[in-house]
């Protein structure tokens, strides 16, 4: 029993400490599962973790990525408000200037006008006669065109629908005004017309601007209640206030005109001889006798002749300078564009068909710039004749009033202004400049300053050309300059210095020029190169971000950035323009501008989806990509030599060294034809009944061309130099050949002036035929040479009449001589012979106007027989006034530009 105990005990004691064992390996399995379990939960929740902090920075990514997204979009609607907010106020600004305009102005009669001569409507195919454009009496023709539209898409107005409404901009030093109205333009290409008889009417002058000082009492009350208002400030520009600030840029101050101020010329030199009625001259010490007629009262050279009572006032200006200028077209918010030709800055309303000049520039007009008001308006020019007054500067001025707010860089800027452009980020305080010098040089200015402008920073620029400058839409004090081989970043720092970046091409093909810049909405530069390709450098970087190849065969010249974020690009070889979304994608919308109008130099935004587009050839255009586009400006490209007044008809004749012959509509301000000759035109002259049209070339031919058909019906060579002068007897029997070759060829006219026979030639000039005229009985000829003669001729013997006081008495048709006895008073103290390049006579003998070296535009009392007279001076060419007429009735005077390639149309008042 004992053993059995014993052996149970044992039994008993292995069980619990097999028990024991097996709790504490229980224990052991537990807490190594317990410790694996809390392991793995440490494990889960750091992958947790980290799967919350990816999810905490992809949703800080996108609230980033939104909230940038919606700040740009804020920007955008920002921009979109701040252009609304400026149209609203330049419409308003250009109501009020309207309003106190009509206050001093009679009511208007409505007259109807007609062109008269080739109307009616065309019919035929397409020639090669180019740059047509309908006046408003003519049905318009079908356009012909690979647009496959046959309208403009601005409405069609005539003449009697818009009558002046007035300017106030007559009294400003710098401006003039032009409310005639005009039709719209057709295109270029047209049938020739069929000839149509009508009822010449007399002209009647459409303006009728008056000023602002002359308003009567009944509207002050209505003009003192806009002047409560802060930007509507009347008291102008005080000599103490003369540079505004942006809250009263709608001021409507003008001064008194200086444009057309007496002037005191003549010589004293001149010696009168009462024994035989005649005036000895010095033309460069050459003495030259005159011998006036018969019943001439004795003269006293001491005298002094007063002025005309008549002025002249800039009407119209036709041409656009595109040939050779970048970034010189923009639209204003009050429907007009705005663009420079010659010294003259033209606003050109083409819905109204209504001009306004800007004339305070004494010389070529190089760039403009628009402030982001939308208002101001700063524009360059180059250097003039004029050492003190034409020295190279930068005007700033109000294109509401058209007064001067600042004139900068006079005596700073060297040879010309090449580029300008004002500062958008902070409101343009700020405008920069380019100097066309041999070092290119940039200046930063405060053009607001009443010390003439405050240049707070001035660097070299580069050592190439600079074609192009623009302030960043969005960052404060980042410029883009870009030309020759370069484009670079500048940032201008808070202690004024300029520091530059050059843009890095890296191993892409770096092109020969960058041609144009531009901005899209992210803030991203946009450049066009002569590569014809697009790039896109990043905001705030010098580096490339996008490179479109091959946009343009030939380079890109213009880069347009439009409100819906869309980019246009301007090809000036090819003509093309290719249409972008805002990411820089092809949308597949092109159009090609038809290539006798030029390549695309610029191109500007319009109203809805209208473009306006400025072309290598002077022309500009307007239209949309879809329709396509019909010329609203067109004009000549190389020098004007030529210009005639049609003898019974309001219409004048111009040509050319592009040898375009171009017959216009003074009244519709229009082009009625215009045609390639294949020959440089020299000079122009009208048959005495209007049924022909003869041209001087340069090479010695001189054409003669039917103005209804446009045909050719004479052609006939006389030497190898220039025809300098062409004129037709008032019989109409003969005409006279003035050649550079030192002689005057005399021909017989016959069958309605298609046939013609040389009579002979006239021997006897030393130097070149510069001048001549007809007696009014078709008998004699006068002229004069490059050495300074006056010389007589009989026209049916071709034989010089050597007793000058023999025919002193005969009376001439017209006087485009201006070396006689009845012009001795148009030529200045020490004036060289050839400064005079054109003289003409009304055809009521009481005005003479010339046209000199100096650009400059005369008028003086006829006859001009006191060597001391007075006359009133007009600016406006840029170059050498080469030509001036008057029109049919004097009531209008055109005068042609050299090498500014402009017609500017006078009203005689």
């Amino acid at each position: 029993m004992q053993t059995d105990g014993k052996a149970s005990e044992i039994t008993s004691g292995e069980g619990c400490w097999i028990f024991i064992q097996s709790v504490g390996n229980s224990r052991c399995r537990v807490k190594n599962s317990v410790m694996m379990r809390l392991e793995a939960s440490e494990k889960q929740h750091r992958y947790h973790n980290l799967l919350d902090d990816d999810h905490a920075n992809e949703m800080l990514e996108s609230e980033g990525a939104g909230l940038a997204a919606r700040v740009a979009e804020l920007e955008v609607r920002c921009s979109r408000q701040a252009e609304e907010l400026l149209c609203l106020r330049s419409t308003l600004a250009d109501a009020l200037r309207r309003l106190n305009a009509l206050e001093g102005r009679a009511p208007a009669t409505t007259t109807t006008q007609r062109n008269g001569a080739y109307s009616g409507s065309s019919t035929g195919t397409p020639t090669r006669e180019l740059r047509v454009r309908q006046p408003a009496y003519r049905e318009p023709a079908k356009r012909t065109s690979s647009y496959g539209s046959s309208a403009s898409s601005l409405p069609q107005r005539r003449g009697p629908q818009h009558q002046s409404t007035g300017s106030l901009q007559s009294d400003s030093p710098a401006s003039s005004s032009s409310l005639s109205p005009a039709p719209s333009p057709s295109p270029r290409a047209t049938p020739a017309p069929h000839h149509v008889p009508h009822v010449t009417q007399p002209y009647r002058s459409r303006n009728s601007s008056t000023s602002s000082n002359q308003s009567p009492s009944p509207g002050a009350t209505l003009t003192k209640r806009w002047n409560s208002t802060g930007d509507f400030n009347t008291q102008g520009l005080l000599p103490n206030a003369r540079f505004t600030t942006t809250k009263s840029l709608l001021n409507l101050y003008s001064k008194p005109s200086q444009n057309g101020a007496i002037l005191k010329h003549g010589t004293h030199t001149c010696q009168y001889n009462e024994e035989d009625g005649s005036i000895r001259m010095y033309l460069r010490g050459r003495p030259v006798v005159l011998y006036g007629p018969s019943d001439q009262d004795a003269l006293d050279p001491a005298k002094v002749a007063p002025p005309p009572q008549n002025k002249l006032k800039l009407e119209w200006v036709y041409g656009y300078r595109g040939k050779d200028c970048r970034s010189n077209l923009y639209l204003l918010p009050t429907g007009e564009i705005v663009y420079f030709v010659a010294a003259v800055v033209v606003l050109f309303n083409v819905e109204e068909q209504c001009q306004r000049h800007y004339t305070g520039h004494t010389d070529d007009v190089k760039c403009i710039a628009i402030h982001p008001n939308k208002l101001i308006i700063a524009s360059g020019q180059c250097a003039g004749h004029d050492r003190l007054d034409a020295r190279p500067h930068i005007r700033v001025w109000n294109s509401v009033s058209l007064a001067t707010l600042a004139v900068i860089g006079a005596g700073h800027i060297e040879r010309a202004v090449a580029c300008l452009t004002f500062s958008r980020a902070d409101g343009g305080s700020l405008l920069a400049a380019v100097d066309d010098g041999p070092d290119h040089t940039i200046s930063v200015w405060e053009w607001q300053r009443p010390d003439k402008g405050h240049c707070i920073a001035e660097t070299k620029c580069s050592v190439d050309t600079v074609v192009a400058a623009e302030f960043h839409p969005l960052d404060r004090n980042q410029i883009v300059t870009c030309g020759k081989g370069h484009i670079a970043f500048w940032t201008l720092d808070a202690s004024n210095v300029l520091y530059k970046r050059m843009g890095i091409f890296e191993t892409r093909d770096k092109p020969k020029y960058v041609t144009c810049l531009g901005f899209n909405h992210n803030g991203d530069v946009i450049s066009g190169d002569s590569n014809g390709n697009l790039i896109v450098w990043g905001r705030g970087t010098n580096t490339i971000q996008k490179l479109v190849r091959g946009v343009h065969s030939g380079s890109v010249f213009s880069v347009c950035s439009l409100k819906d974020g869309g980019v246009v690009s301007g090809g000036g070889k090819d003509g093309r323009l290719v249409l972008f979304d805002a990411e820089l994608q092809p949308t597949g919308t092109e159009n090609v501008i038809e290539g006798h109008y030029g390549g695309v130099r610029v191109v500007a935004e319009g109203r809805g989806s209208q473009l306006f587009v400025g072309t290598t050839k002077n022309c500009i255009l307007h239209g949309d990509m879809e329709l396509g586009f019909s010329p609203a400006v067109l004009g000549h490209v190389d020098e004007i030599w030529g210009l005639a007044a049609h003898p019974t008809l309001p219409q004048f004749v111009s040509g050319s060294w592009d040898r375009l012959l171009q017959l216009w509509d003074p009244l519709s301000h229009s082009t009625v034809w215009s045609k390639d000759i294949e020959e440089r035109a020299q000079s122009c002259a009208w048959s005495s009944d209007g049924s022909v049209i003869a041209v001087g070339c340069v090479s010695g031919k001189w054409l003669v061309f039917d103005p209804v058909s446009r045909e050719l019906v004479a052609q006939h060579v006389d030497g190898v130099e220039p025809i300098q002068t062409i004129q037709y007897s008032p019989d109409n029997k003969y005409v006279a050949i003035g050649s550079r070759d030192n002689f005057i060829y005399i021909y017989q006219v016959d069958d309605d002036c298609t046939r013609y026979s040389r009579l002979g030639k006239c021997l006897g000039h030393s130097s070149f035929i510069t001048h001549l005229d007809w007696s009014e009985d078709s008998q004699y000829i006068r002229s004069n040479s490059g050495d300074y003669e006056l010389l007589y001729w009989n026209a049916t013997t071709c034989r010089q009449i050597t007793t000058p006081t023999s025919i002193r008495d005969v009376a001439w048709a017209t006087n485009n001589c201006p070396i006689t006895f009845q012009t001795v008073g148009v030529w200045p103290e020490n004036a060289d012979g050839t400064d005079i390049n054109s003289c003409t006579r009304s055809h009521d003998n009481r005005l003479t106007a010339t046209g000199d070296d100096f650009g400059k535009v005369k008028l003086f009392a006829y006859p001009v027989t006191q060597p001391k007279s007075l006359c009133h001076q007009y600016g406006g060419h840029s170059s050498h006034v080469t030509c001036v007429r008057f029109l049919l009735d004097d009531s209008r005077l055109v005068s042609a530009g050299g090498l500014d390639s402009s017609l500017m149309q006078w009203v005689v008042e």
